[in-house]
């Protein structure tokens, strides 16, 4: 199984980086046997069609790497040791992980709703090959386009890009507020800084998104490994509500998909020019 889809710009302008970790949807035939689920069961724990709404970024000079492996199958969004012994034979807890508890670890036990992936475990020696031929090559690319930011322009933004379920987000309705249609998360300030971080939520909001931050999702393994924002490497992780562009139940794109793609990719054009030269002095927070 190919690893991820690498696309670049012509020429790099810009210090962001897009990465989509969760949009793999190359099910091997190998892999559906294994699991107890059907195909669209198996489906509701991807991000389904993320890469496409942010594929124009190599037209505004940022490069987009891609998944091709499902999460179901391998998530990329988990420490490479965040292995689950109650699906992975012959794997060792070493403390109390509350991912790795509700079955969602590098190697996911349960998709979306809990619902197991397979009957009994898997060998430690398959989950050591999907981590091997999956998860490091993507992160070894995801590294080198940071670090080749940094090379060019002196920093790097990364725009790690989610869907998330319309039930995830009625948490953060709270105090009666309406129900954000995207969630940024930074870590609760760690992981960007704040001028950096602010700019990205003016850029959805200016198109007429609502916008929440760090509830429900925070983010995860992505922006703690590379948002580092006092050596002007910041991350962000965006969550986009599927239900504005994809019909869950059948994971198919709904009839608001393409106008949703046409607003997102003007979304991307202003977020490109957060990291152009000039544009957002560099962080030292």
């Amino acid at each position: 199984m190919q690893a991820f889809k690498l696309f670049r710009p012509d020429w790099p302008t810009t210090s962001v980086v897009f990465s989509s970790p969760h949009s793999g949807r190359d099910y091997s035939w190998s892999f559906l046997r294994q699991t107890v689920l059907d195909e669209r069961a198996v489906r509701s724990s991807e991000d389904a069609f993320v890469d496409l709404l942010f594929s124009d970024a190599p037209e505004h000079g940022a490069p987009l790497i891609v998944a091709s492996a499902p999460r179901a199958y391998v998530d990329l969004n988990r420490a490479a040791e965040e292995l689950d012994p109650a699906v992975i034979d012959g794997a060792r807890l070493a403390g109390h992980n509350p991912r790795i508890s509700s079955g969602l670890g590098v190697i996911p036990r349960v998709v979306a709703n809990g619902r197991a992936i397979y009957r009994g475990k898997i060998a430690l020696t398959e989950a050591e090959t999907r981590i091997e031929t999956c998860w490091r090559p993507y992160h070894r690319q995801l590294e080198s386009l940071v670090e080749e930011a940094l090379a060019r322009f002196g920093e790097s933004i990364l725009i790690d890009c989610h869907s998330m379920p319309r039930e995830a987000i009625e948490s953060a309705r709270a105090g009666g507020r309406p129900r954000p249609e995207v969630v940024l998360g930074d870590r609760f300030g760690t992981s960007a800084g704040g001028e950096i971080v602010d700019r990205i939520e003016q850029a959805f909001s200016n198109a007429g998104l609502r916008v929440g931050r760090n509830a429900p999702f925070a983010g995860a393994y992505i922006t703690q490994r590379y948002g580092l924002p006092s050596r002007r490497r910041h991350a962000v992780q965006v969550e986009i509500d599927r239900s504005l562009y994809m019909d869950e139940a059948t994971v198919r794109p709904n009839a608001d998909f393409d106008a949703v793609r046409r607003l997102l990719g003007q979304v991307v054009g202003t977020l490109t020019q957060i990291g152009r030269p000039g544009e957002v002095p560099l962080a030292a927070e």
